[in-house]
């Protein structure tokens, strides 16, 4: 690259995101270089512990050996495929992700947000096929303050209006309703209706937990009117809130299920829609696919991430370090926080607005040594990787409690 007269090449890592990066982000000022379980190291040498994990992207921590040996030994074999071809490390991978799920099938993309297109691509169709919706008329209900990722289908049934702006005209066929409110659920059915996509908790609108029974009502009614129960468990998934998936904690099974984030065990972007075999059978070659979906690398860092999950018993540490947690912090009854809310792993700190934003808490903690991030400027997420040790989880605490002493 040539510079331009008056530039450097040699200005700061920050200074370089700043002038050639789009400003989608407002990053904490820090600068990482390593990573190892639940601690990450900034170029100063200073030790953070990691109370985000990448939105649950890093639930295995960073750099587990067996996810990394997994890594390193495919790449070296065969990295990348065609899905026009087999490869030996897909079919294993699909396996064992509908064995642990109760899946029929399994279809790869890579990000989160991939997977959920896809999902309403399948709901779509099975609507017409399956269902008999008349063409062009299928509609799909979510839930208020949901967030389903970046494209412009999935910010265009979002409730956030700076998600939506300047960004559409949007894809229509999207009804909103109350999360956690089966009643309107139930009363926004038409026979039109081909689809309920929901969070089991929604992660981004302040780690909200709806009310006990809510889920299974929402099993009931899809149910009854002949509807698929979509469960978003991106975030939630593969034990983050101390069962393997969210909607464990009620029994459910949901017709179709999205995963992503922790399914490439913080090395990849790996990400599956699952569903029964008659959701999934609208698929015929060439209505779907993806370049890396599905490739050989990612095949094997995502079976190994399942086997890991199983073999370290991670849903189960991530309840039991998940009520550690919240006793923790309902031990520090500042009146700064207005609520704590979560299960298992996945914790939001409600802040009081008049008392600070939860960026200052956050810009607190990270000169503290923790590392994580507010979301809609009150809330403060705690969702460390699930490795994540009882000391670990004082340390995070005990910063936390300095932080809104100091800011009072």
């Amino acid at each position: 690259m040539t510079a331009r007269p008056g530039s450097t090449l040699s200005a700061s890592p920050i200074a370089l995101e700043e002038r050639f990066g789009a400003a989608n982000y407002l990053p904490l000022p820090v600068v990482l270089t390593r990573g190892e379980g639940v601690y990450l190291w900034g170029d100063d040498g200073k030790r953070y512990l990691d109370m985000m994990s990448a939105y649950s992207a890093v639930s295995f921590g960073h750099g587990h050996p067996r996810l990394v040996e997994a890594l390193i030994a495919q790449a070296r074999q065969l990295a990348m495929t065609s899905r026009a071809f087999h490869s030996d490390r897909l079919g294993p991978f699909l396996q064992r992700l509908c064995m642990l799920t109760g899946m029929d099938r399994a279809l790869p993309m890579n990000s989160g947000a991939e997977a959920v297109e896809t999902a309403l691509k399948a709901a779509r169709k099975w609507g017409y096929t399956v269902k008999g919706i008349a063409e062009e008329r299928a509609q799909v209900i979510v839930a208020g303050n949901n967030f389903a990722g970046r494209t412009t289908t999935l910010v265009g049934f979002s409730s956030e209006a700076q998600y939506r702006s300047g960004f559409g005209p949007f894809t229509p066929g999207f009804l909103i309703v109350p999360f956690g409110d089966a009643a309107a659920l139930e009363a926004a059915i038409t026979p039109d209706t081909c689809a309920f996509l929901v969070e089991p908790i929604q992660g981004e609108a302040g780690i909200v937990v709806p009310p006990a029974g809510y889920l299974r009502a929402v099993r009931e009614i899809c149910t009854r009117h002949n509807v698929l129960m979509i469960c978003d468990e991106i975030q939630t998934g593969l034990g983050r809130t101390g069962k393997l998936l969210a909607c464990d904690h009620e029994g459910v099974r949901p017709d179709g299920l999205t995963l992503g984030k922790a399914l490439g065990g913080g090395l990849l972007p790996v990400s599956a829609f699952l569903a029964r075999e008659d959701v999934m059978a609208v698929f015929k070659p060439g209505d779907h696919g993806s370049t890396f979906g599905g490739n050989p690398l990612a095949a094997a860092v995502g079976d190994a991430a399942l086997q890991v999950l199983v073999d370290e018993r991670l849903a189960e540490r991530a309840a039991s370090r998940g009520e550690l947690l919240m006793e923790r912090l309902h031990a520090l009854a500042h009146p700064a926080i207005v609520a704590i809310r979560g299960k298992g792993l996945l914790v939001g700190v409600e802040i009081d607005p008049a008392f600070a934003t939860a960026r200052r808490v956050c810009e607190g903690l990270m000169r503290e040594g923790v590392l994580t991030k507010d979301t809609h400027g009150t809330v403060v997420r705690l969702a460390p990787p699930l490795v994540i040790g009882a000391r670990e989880i004082d340390e995070a605490v005990a910063a936390l409690d300095r932080v809104i002493r100091a800011l009072a």
